[in-house]
């Protein structure tokens, strides 16, 4: 009997663990999608110029399709800021109607179009694979019911992060929908590795393996708060590059950084406050942690990849802005929130373990 719950366990842990890789993979494709100034690449949602397969030539649209779909988008915006009145965001609301940028429809780019297709068919076997991490979650019921609980909620939290991504498309990739778009995507990483995190102790008893836990618990709580900010503020950075690029004609990439203004340098002197206090917080794990404990192997990890981070961002601004570099830049971003959260759940764990031994 035992020996049948470890197989399940350990078998729902590989396909949950497969769900967040392919999440993560799932955001590096679409930081290629906006490196390349694909998004719009299909102005609807969830078809592709209303089919399924999308087109090769623009031989293939009406020969209104610009305002065709224009007219689609106005349609689905009133709707959701009609929505967002009837919640209370009466001002983001009428920000949304007034928005003449929403009106802009670009021309058809067959490759733009099919590397924002392929991102959307990516997405949707992440969503079968969500569903299937739920549905093996169903075996585990008896042992841990919150994990189908969890995993049933992560299939809702996927079906709104997809609307929404719907209302990005509308709405013209407005800056403040991608960046709520982006933080979904961060929500639904960390419930995936609760999840998968969660499912480990059904087979694996607790250790004490650090003092102190509370004391990095809160360090690392408020780093991940500046983390998150720091990706807020590179999605405004994203948005000015955007913006000079547009200027520019996509030309003279090497002057784009110099035009950026605050945005850039208040983000680019943050990641050194940022790089500063994980220092601090590996230094206190060292001390406090045993060699062989997996928070000081996370930890290890975790300042790794902001030094990897730093390092790309230090690619971008010296050359020109590389689009190859961008969506690594993001990638390592939402890797570094997921440390975070990782090393969080460890140390929630010893603190409750540190109660009941004392």
């Amino acid at each position: 009997m035992r020996s049948k719950k470890n197989k399940q366990v350990i078998g729902f842990r590989r396909i949950s663990l497969i769900t967040v890789i392919a999440v993560y993979f799932l955001i590096l494709i679409g930081g290629v999608v906006r490196s390349a100034g694909a998004g719009m690449g299909c102005p609807d949602w969830p078809k592709c110029f209303g089919s399924w397969i999308p087109p090769t030539s623009v031989d293939q649209l009406p020969p209104d399709y610009q305002n065709l779909y224009v007219n689609k988008r106005v349609e689905k915006n009133e709707k959701f800021a009609a929505t967002l009145s009837s919640i209370g965001f009466t001002k983001k609301a009428e920000q949304l109607k007034n928005d003449k940028s929403i009106l802009i429809e670009e021309e058809f780019n067959a490759s733009k179009t099919w590397i924002e297709y392929i991102n959307r068919l990516i997405g949707a076997v992440i969503g079968l694979l969500i569903i299937g991490t739920f549905l093996y979650s169903l075996k585990l019921w008896k042992s841990d019911k919150y994990l189908t609980i969890l995993s049933f909620a992560s299939v809702v939290l996927v079906i709104f992060q997809g609307w929404i991504g719907s209302i990005v498309v509308s709405t013209n990739l407005l800056p403040w929908m991608i960046t709520f778009h982006m933080l979904l995507a961060l929500m639904l990483v960390c419930l995936l590795l609760y999840i998968h995190y969660r499912a480990y102790y059904l087979i694996y008893p607790l250790k004490i393996k650090t003092r102190n836990p509370s004391n990095l618990f809160y360090l690392l709580t408020i780093s991940m708060v500046l983390m998150l900010v720091q990706i807020v503020m590179g999605t405004q950075v994203r948005e000015a590059v955007d913006t000079v690029a547009f200027q520019f004609g996509n030309m003279f990439r090497s002057t784009w950084v110099e035009n950026l203004g605050i945005p850039f340098l208040i983000h680019r002197s943050y990641s050194l406050i940022l790089l500063g206090i994980h220092v601090w917080f590996l230094y206190k794990v060292y001390q406090y942690s045993l060699r062989n404990s997996s928070i000081l192997k996370w930890s290890q990890v975790l300042l790794l990849i902001i030094f990897l981070e730093i390092f790309t961002g230090v690619g971008m601004a010296y050359f020109g802005i590389p689009p190859f570099l961008q969506p690594i830049h993001l990638l390592l971003g939402t890797l570094i929130i997921g440390n975070q959260f990782v090393i969080l759940m460890i140390l929630r764990d010893q603190m409750k373990l540190e109660k009941v031994i004392a």
